[in-house]
């Protein structure tokens, strides 16, 4: 086509710029690419914003749960508009429409993202692209934490690494539903942060005392719901700490390393580690209840599901965003404009 234009006048061009990631560990680097073709069931989102999660660093690094064959297009969720469709009715019904949307081939720190289309998620009007970016994983994520809760009969939750994006929205969901929420951060500046959030039980793990303070706190609130992002040697401290019957609850490693526990210390009191992965959960949900809680989430992204968004910044400069970001990771979400 000689104006770099698609057939069928929809305006898609050829080529784009994506992000790529081409060993892991790498630098990122933007290439000029085709722009991926919808299949059957999916649809071309034109992308309007990316975040950057903690899943996404351990997925440049290598480490995450999910791989994808290298050369890759990094980025799990993001935003923007469906402009193309596959064969099915649903790909069609969305056509035109705003929608967050969960990567399914390729990744979407692009231009333009294939998903399926049941992996996008039409924006109310009231929702912005910016906050449709950032609606899925740790929204999503949150409110699964308080129904294991609920489930579980658990009467109050630990959760570390309690200044990010995701650990903000577990003291906010708590505190609406009436859960209590143990908060363990790692600075004294970001107990002040959490306390002005309304946090009302916050630890700081650099001080002399935390383990013991931890251990007291849980038995007194019965904490038995321990949620660990962090891994490494904290997870004994969070085994240490914990009640009789407690579930520890894996889902990141921002230690860097492998969780280091004593199994003999889960034995004796009927503690458990378990794993969480977010596809999984949903998965097993099921597709009414996961709808019921996209609908949920979309009604709270104003309130309890709020991300702040520190920077932003332009596909080419995706290598900075990282840097950024990696800096100072709870000073608010850094995202990728697509050009």
């Amino acid at each position: 086509m000689t104006d770099g234009r698609r057939a069928g006048g929809n305006g898609v061009p050829e080529l784009m710029d994506a992000v790529h990631l081409e060993q892991d560990g790498g630098p990122l680097v933007v290439r000029r690419i085709p722009v991926p073709e919808p299949g059957p069931g999916e649809v071309l989102v034109r992308m309007a914003a990316a975040p950057i999660n903690p899943s996404d660093l351990g997925f440049l690094a290598g480490s995450y749960t999910v791989r994808r064959p290298l050369p890759v297009v990094p980025g799990f969720e993001g935003s923007g508009t469906v402009v193309a469709a596959g064969r099915g009715l649903l790909p069609r019904l969305l056509v035109g429409r705003r929608v967050a949307v969960a990567a399914a081939q390729g990744g979407t720190w692009a231009a333009y993202a294939v998903s399926t289309a049941l992996r996008c998620i039409p924006l109310g009007r009231h929702v912005s692209l910016e906050q449709g970016a950032m609606l899925i994983v740790n929204p999503l994520t949150a409110l699964a934490f308080l129904d294991l809760a609920r489930q579980g009969r658990h009467a109050a939750i630990v959760s570390n690494a309690a200044a990010s994006a995701l650990g903000r929205m577990i003291i906010r969901l708590g505190r609406t539903e009436g859960v209590p929420v143990i908060s363990i951060v790692r600075r004294p500046e970001q107990v002040a942060v959490l306390r002005a959030l309304g946090a009302e039980h916050v630890l700081d793990s650099s001080e002399d005392g935390y383990a013991a303070g931890l251990r007291e706190l849980a038995h007194r609130l019965r904490a038995t719901l321990f949620l660990d992002a962090v891994g490494g040697a904290q997870t004994q401290t969070l085994v240490d700490a914990a009640p009789a019957g407690s579930t520890i609850v894996a889902y990141a490693a921002l230690a860097g390393e492998p969780s280091v526990f004593n199994a003999r210390t889960l034995i004796g009191d009927d503690k458990k580690i378990v794993g969480f992965y977010l596809g999984h959960w949903a998965a097993h949900k099921g597709l009414l209840r996961t709808v019921r809680d996209i609908v949920r989430v979309q009604r709270l992204a104003g309130t309890d599901l709020q991300t702040t968004v520190r920077r932003r910044l332009p596909l080419s400069a995706a290598q900075e965003a990282i840097e950024t970001y990696r800096h100072d990771m709870t000073a608010g979400k850094v995202l990728l404009v697509a050009d």
